[in-house]
């Protein structure tokens, strides 16, 4: 028996008519009816607002104006395409028919997360942007234990170098490298002593957490706080305005949210290779805190609008599958 997917709305006098025609075919062409309200997933009702009544045979659509000739026609098609894919043994026919006629625990949950994806996708972020904010806190309180569990969790993350991270409760908010040459704003190595940082690994610069004077560092550096605060806050705007948001092209991507990091990170780390043919070429510069954060914010919202968009298409057809398996099950 052919299953028939109808595509409605409450109030929608044409769907009402095509439901009630479907219902007449019953006796001669019998099927199984599976009546999908659009208002009960947002992106069901930008796909067929302007569409519905819908119906689905197979691969057959009809969309309004629906004859009941036009769904006489379309279910004799469907119920002959069937009957010759049976006579034939078609394997994929044979294996789609069985995933739609069983709804496993698997498919439950593959709903719920493509129905909430987006809620996990911005407690993850904010999450992950807050904790490192922590830290300062409960250095700030002499909680030392907690601080350290959180700069460890988030060493393997990010460099953590103090002269690139922001600070809390100091008479600062960053102290950059003296190479920055940032006037009227205290250096890393001023308030430190710590001159050393030509070792690649700056080790000092990457354990120094801070003091009651310079306040305490949060444990994820200037460009990192910028990323993922903007992915975080781009996931709350996509999730307010319903997820209508459509997705950049992906050469703006490039333009916007690669380009600019990119030639602000990597001009940064050529110049500072210990090779004078390179640093005759690329000049020895360190970045801004206000360069890092405004390339990291540029990435990060560009990134997210890019993505968010992206995965919220597949778990629309995800969602919109599924839904249809479920109603055939009622």
């Amino acid at each position: 028996m052919v299953t028939v997917t109808l595509y409605t709305r409450p109030g929608c006098h044409l769907c009402s008519q095509v439901e009630e025609d479907l219902q007449a075919l019953q006796g001669t062409i019998p099927h199984k009816l599976a009546v999908i309200d659009i208002e009960s997933d947002p992106a069901l009702v930008q796909t067929f607002a302007l569409e519905i009544p819908v119906v689905e045979v197979g691969p057959y659509r009809l969309k309004a104006p629906i004859s009941r000739q036009q769904l006489q026609m379309t279910l004799g098609a469907a119920v002959d395409r069937r009957s010759q894919l049976e006579r034939i043994n078609d394997k994929a026919f044979q294996a789609n028919t069985a995933r739609v006629e069983s709804v496993t625990a698997s498919d439950r949950f593959s709903y719920w997360i493509a129905k909430h994806f987006l809620i996990l996708f911005n407690a993850f972020l904010i999450l992950y942007i807050g904790l490192p904010f922590l830290a300062p806190v409960f250095k700030k309180l002499e909680w030392n234990g907690p601080a350290e569990v959180i700069y460890k969790m988030y060493s393997p993350l990010c460099h953590q170098w103090a002269f690139r991270s922001f600070f809390l409760f100091g008479e600062q908010a960053y102290y950059p490298h003296a190479a920055a040459g940032m006037d009227g704003v205290l250096s890393f190595e001023t308030v430190t002593g710590i001159t050393d940082l030509n070792d690649p690994s700056r080790l000092q610069a990457r354990n120094f957490e801070g003091n009651a004077v310079t306040g305490y560092k949060i444990a994820l550096c200037e460009r990192d706080v910028a990323i993922w605060g903007a992915m975080a806050l781009f996931g709350l705007i996509y999730t307010f305005t319903g997820k209508r948001i459509p997705k950049i092209h992906w050469t703006l991507w490039l333009l916007i949210g690669l380009a600019p990091i990119g030639l602000d990170g990597f001009s940064q780390l050529l110049s500072q290779l210990p090779f004078d043919w390179i640093q005759a070429i690329f000049p020895y510069r360190e970045s801004t805190p206000l360069l890092r954060s405004l390339t990291g914010m540029l990435f990060g919202t560009a990134t997210a609008w890019f993505m968010f968009p992206l995965i919220e298409e597949s778990m629309a057809d995800t969602r919109r599958l599924l839904a249809k398996k479920f109603a055939v099950q009622k």
